[in-house]
C-alpha cells in the first residue's frame, strides 16, 4: 500500500513539474519578445542580430507552449502567438511565408479574444491586432498602386478594423472603396471622416460629391457640397463645385442668391464675382456677366478664368451677328451692312481682352482660339491663319 501512495506521489510530481515546464516555456516567450519589442526598430548591427535571435526564441517557446495539452488552452498563449507571428510577418520577405505567419497570427488573436473574458490579456491582443492591420495596411499599399482596387479595399478594410477611429485608415478604405466602385462603402467611410478633425476635409466633401453622382444620386451630391462649402467658405474648389452642380439641377435662383450675399459679405473676394459672371452665363444674363467678370479682373488683372470667360462673352454677339449676316437675301444689303457694323463692334470689344489674357496663358488653346475666331470675324485671314498654326503647334506638344 506504501509503495502504491509513494508511486501515485511520484506521477503528480512529474505531471506538476510537465506542467510548469510548459508554463515556463509561455513564460519564456513572452520575456523573449518583450526583448524584442525593444529592439524592434534596429536595421543593422548587435542589436538587430538581438532581436532576431529573441523573436526566433520567442517562436521556438510559443510553439511549444502552444502543442501542450496544458498551456494551449490558454489565452495568454494565444495572445502572446498573436504577437509574436504577426512581428514575423511583417519582418518576412518572402510574400508566401508572410501570408502564412498572417494567417496564424489573425487566428490566434481571434482566439484570444474569444477566451479572454476577463481581458486579463487585452494589452497584447491590442498590441498584436494592431501589427496585424499594419501588416494589412503595408499590403494595401502595394495593391492600390498596382492598380488592384478590389484588393487594396480588403486590405484596407482590414487595416480600419483594426484602428476604427484612426483618420488614414478612413481615408484610404473609403479611397479604395470608391476606387473598386463600392459606392456604399465608400460614402460611408468619408462621412465617417467629416466627423474627425482630418487635415483634408474639403478634399473629403468634394470626393464624396463625386461618389455621390457616380450613383446617380445629385441631391445628396449637392447637400454635401454645400455643408463642405458653408464650413471652408475659402475653398474655391468646394465652391465651384457647388455652383455647377446647383447650375446642372436648374437650381440658377438659388445660387444667384447665394453669391450676391457672399459678395455683400466680402466685396473683395475676386471668385465669388468670378462665380457670379459663370451663374449669369449659365443664365444668358451676359451683360451682369460680363459686369462679374469685370469686377474680378479689376481685383486681379491677370485673373485668367475671369479674362477667358469675358472675352467670350463679348466675341459671342460678334458670331451671333456675323452669321445671321451671312444668311440674309442679297436684298437685305441694308440690314445686312448693319448686322456687320454690329458683328465688327462686338470682335473690336473682344480683342483687346483676348489677347491680354493670352498675355496671361500663353498656351491658352481656348483663348488662341477665340483669337482666332476674332480675326474670321473681322476678315483678317493672314492674323487667323498665323493663330491656327500656333494652336496646332501646341496640340503636338
Amino acid at each position: 500500500m506504501k509503495i502504491k501512495l509513494l508511486m501515485t506521489g511520484m506521477l503528480g510530481l512529474i505531471s506538476a513539474t510537465t506542467v510548469f515546464a510548459q508554463k515556463g516555456e509561455l513564460s519564456n516567450a513572452q520575456d523573449q519578445y518583450a526583448t524584442f519589442s525593444t529592439l524592434r526598430g534596429q536595421k543593422d548591427g548587435p542589436l538587430a542580430t538581438k532581436a532576431t535571435t529573441a523573436i526566433n526564441d520567442a517562436k521556438t517557446s510559443i510553439d511549444k507552449a502552444s502543442a501542450n495539452a496544458k498551456t494551449n488552452t490558454l489565452p495568454a498563449t494565444f495572445a502572446v502567438k498573436a504577437e509574436i507571428y504577426a512581428s514575423l510577418a511583417l519582418r518576412e520577405k518572402d510574400p508566401g511565408q508572410a501570408t502564412t505567419l498572417f494567417a496564424t497570427a489573425d487566428e490566434a488573436v481571434k482566439k484570444a479574444k474569444e477566451l479572454d473574458t476577463k481581458g486579463e490579456n487585452k494589452k497584447a491582443i491590442d498590441e498584436a491586432s494592431d501589427l496585424l492591420g499594419q501588416y494589412k495596411y503595408y499590403d494595401g499599399v502595394k495593391q492600390y498602386q498596382a492598380g488592384k482596387y478590389d484588393a487594396a479595399y480588403q486590405e484596407f478594410d482590414y487595416f480600419r478594423s483594426t484602428r476604427p477611429t484612426d483618420t488614414t485608415a478612413l481615408y484610404l478604405t473609403g479611397l479604395s472603396a470608391a476606387a473598386s466602385q463600392k459606392y456604399d462603402a465608400a460614402i460611408e467611410n468619408y462621412n465617417k471622416l467629416l466627423g474627425t478633425k482630418y487635415s483634408r476635409l474639403p478634399d473629403i466633401y468634394s470626393d464624396l460629391s463625386l461618389i455621390y453622382l457616380q450613383k446617380k444620386d445629385t441631391a445628396n451630391a449637392i447637400k454635401i457640397v454645400s455643408e463642405g462649402a458653408e464650413k471652408f467658405p475659402q475653398d474655391t474648389k468646394l465652391s465651384k463645385r457647388e455652383i455647377e452642380l446647383n447650375l446642372q439641377a436648374g437650381n440658377q435662383a438659388k445660387v444667384v442668391e447665394k453669391i450676391e450675399k457672399a459678395i455683400a459679405k466680402d466685396p473683395k473676394n475676386k471668385t465669388l464675382y468670378y462665380y457670379a459672371g459663370l451663374t449669369y452665363t449659365d443664365t444668358k444674363n451676359f451683360d451682369k456677366a460680363e459686369a462679374m467678370y469685370r469686377k474680378a479682373l479689376e481685383l486681379d488683372p491677370n485673373y485668367y478664368e475671369a479674362s477667358l470667360n469675358l472675352g467670350f462673352i463679348l466675341l459671342n454677339p460678334g458670331i451671333t451677328n456675323f452669321n445671321a449676316a451671312q444668311k440674309l437675301p442679297t436684298s437685305k444689303q441694308k440690314e445686312y451692312d448693319a448686322m456687320m457694323a454690329k458683328a465688327k463692334a462686338a470682335f473690336n470689344a473682344a480683342k483687346p481682352v483676348i489677347l491680354h489674357t493670352i498675355e496671361i496663358n500663353p498656351k491658352s488653346i481656348d483663348a488662341l482660339t477665340n483669337l482666332k475666331q476674332c480675326y474670321l470675324g473681322l476678315q483678317d485671314m493672314a492674323n487667323a491663319t498665323a493663330t491656327q498654326k500656333k494652336i496646332d503647334a501646341l496640340k503636338q506638344q
